[in-house]
Parts: structure tokens; sequence; C-alpha cells
């Protein structure tokens, strides 16, 4: 592997903390949970994307870029953190919303204004075109961008997930702890790919599980595929012959709600019990229908006592103050 030697930009603050959750592993009577707290890693509020962004922003400096061109949703914790990290390197951000603009902003949206992006509005199914047209126009106008697909999601971003790993086994051999599974959210699936890859080149011998925060269809391998597919892209980044099938992904499903970004009981239960025995805080969006449906599966016995669980926090907070109505 060439990890070293790939272009990366300092972004986040590393190693993010492992902690035992004591409190709440005693009030589950079940398996022993830690926490990785990705959270914590102090762009703009801190966030997973962040790991991501290093090796994204690195990619477009050595390419000449003067712009970061992404998209996502009205609270997207991947466009906030690309703002950041855009004017943390000097470079422009433009970025694709979902929807229309609000009255007043907040969560992350008030950050993405207060980090200077240029923002633009569409409806979800004019994504390609938009970028498309925005790409065209910066190009006209003399600028470079470079374009960042939904949530930093290829194997340039995943990259930042499998140093990840290497991370948490150096945390895991240091203090001795052993973990049987790690847990996590998963949606444009970049997370995931590198954790899966990054598994495989640490030696890690658990089990990794991605929980669906926004697909319901367990039937189908596709998203296995995406996934799969984001991980060969990483790897052969790396110089790596490593390579993965959709066999080597697993994704739980049936936690979809009432769809993306809607907060239901499952969310509201999750992101109160661990404030409320941890003083630990996730977003209603990711990692708090992810905690949530872990929860869920402990209460079911798929998790059992005697196994230690680590969940992956990926952050969002900023969120939650867009969902003050929701969450009251």
């Amino acid at each position: 592997m060439r990890i070293d030697a790939l272009p990366r930009f300092p972004l986040a603050q590393l190693p993010t903390p492992l902690e035992a959750l004591k409190t709440l592993s005693r009030q589950l009577a079940g398996p022993e949970l830690l926490i990785k707290r990705d959270d914590q890693t102090g762009l703009a509020l801190g966030g997973n994307k962040t790991r991501k962004l290093e090796f994204l922003v690195g990619h477009a400096l050595a390419q000449g870029a003067d712009t970061l061109v992404t998209l996502g949703a009205v609270q997207s914790n991947h466009c906030r953190q690309t703002a950041a990290a855009a004017a943390k390197a000097g470079l422009r951000c433009e970025l694709i919303l979902n929807g229309k603009k609000p009255d007043v902003a907040n969560g992350n949206l008030l950050l993405n204004e207060i980090l200077g992006a240029n923002l633009h509005w569409i409806e979800r199914s004019q994504r390609a075109a938009k970028l498309a047209e925005l790409d065209a126009q910066l190009r006209a106008q003399g600028r470079k961008p470079y374009l960042i697909p939904v949530g930093g999601s290829n194997g340039v971003g995943a990259t930042g997930y499998v140093v990840a790993m290497l991370e948490l086994m150096e945390q895991m051999l240091a203090s001795g702890q052993h973990v049987d599974h790690i847990v996590f959210g998963t949606s444009s699936g970049g997370t995931q790919a590198g954790i899966v890859l990054g598994a495989r080149l640490a030696g890690f011998k658990g089990r990794l599980h991605g929980l669906s925060i926004d697909k319901n269809d367990p039937e189908h391998f596709e998203y296995e595929a995406e996934v799969a597919q984001i991980a060969n892209d990483c790897a052969a980044y790396l110089g790596s012959s490593e390579r993965m099938t959709p066999n080597d992904v697993k994704v739980v499903y049936g936690y979809q709600g009432e769809g993306y970004g809607v907060v239901g009981d499952l969310e509201r239960g999750a992101i109160r019990l661990l404030a409320r025995s941890e003083g630990i805080v996730l977003d209603p969006v990711y990692a708090g229908r992810a905690f949530g449906a872990l929860m869920d599966l402990i209460r079911k016995g798929v998790f059992k006592k005697g196994e230690t669980v680590l969940f992956w926090h990926t952050g969002g907070s900023p969120a939650l103050f867009a969902y003050a109505k929701e969450l009251a």
C-alpha cells in the first residue's frame, strides 16, 4: 500500500477518542458497548466526512483545483464539512442543495452560509443536470472545479476510513480491548467501503454491520455492490490487490422509518438515551437512527452479553437544532 504517499490535506483532529459506554452497558445488561467518537474530528463541529475530505481536498489541490463542488440535502453534514474544508484550504465552495431555500437558516445550513459557501437550490431530480451545468459555468469563468460526489463517497474519499480502521486497530492494541462487532450508519457507502477494506487490510477479525438509514430493500444486492465497488476503487487507488464482492458487505435493513430525514420515535428515543446515560449527543438523521437500530437489535438478542460492540459515531450534531420541533 502507498497511503503515506497519497496527496492529503490535514483537516481532522486525530485520533478520535475510543470510549466505553459504561453506564449504558450496565443499564441494558447486554453486550459491552464502546463508541468511536468521529463526532470529534474537529472541523466545523466535526463528523465522519472530515476524514474523507482530507484525501479529497488533497487530491483536488494536487490537480490544481480552486473550487470544491458537491451536493446534498438541506441539512447535509457532508456539505457543511466540505464548506469548512474549502475555507481551510483557501478554496471556493459551491453547494447544490435539494429543495427550496428556507426563510431562516438553521443547523448545517446556517454554518454553510457562515463558512462562505455559494448555495444552489434545486429539486433532487435535477442533481445530475445541475452538476454538469455548474461545472461548465465555472470552467467558462476560468475556474478549476473539483467535483465531490454525495457524501464524499468514492475511492479517494473512502481512503479516510481505511486509515480510520488502522487507527482503531492501534487503539485497541494499546488498550488491550477486543471488539466482536462494529456497527455504524451507512447511506452513500463511502464510510462503509473504507471500513470494510480497512478491516481486511488491518486483519480485523470481528463482524461489520452497516445500519442502513435510508434504504429498506434487503432482497437485492444493489447497494452492497455499490459499496464493494467503492472499496475496490479505493484499493486500486491505494495500490492494493485486495478486492471485495457484495458478499463482503453486511447491511442491516428495516430501520428506514418514514424516510430520509424524517424523525420518529426510534431517533427521539436513541438521542435521549445516549444523552441521558453518557452525555453524548447524536444527530437525528444518521447516528440517531443507527444508534436506535443498535438498541433495538440488542433488545432482540442479536448482540449478546459477553460480546463487545463498538458503535462508530459519525457526527452531525448541528442538524439537531434544525429538528427542534420534531425532537420536542
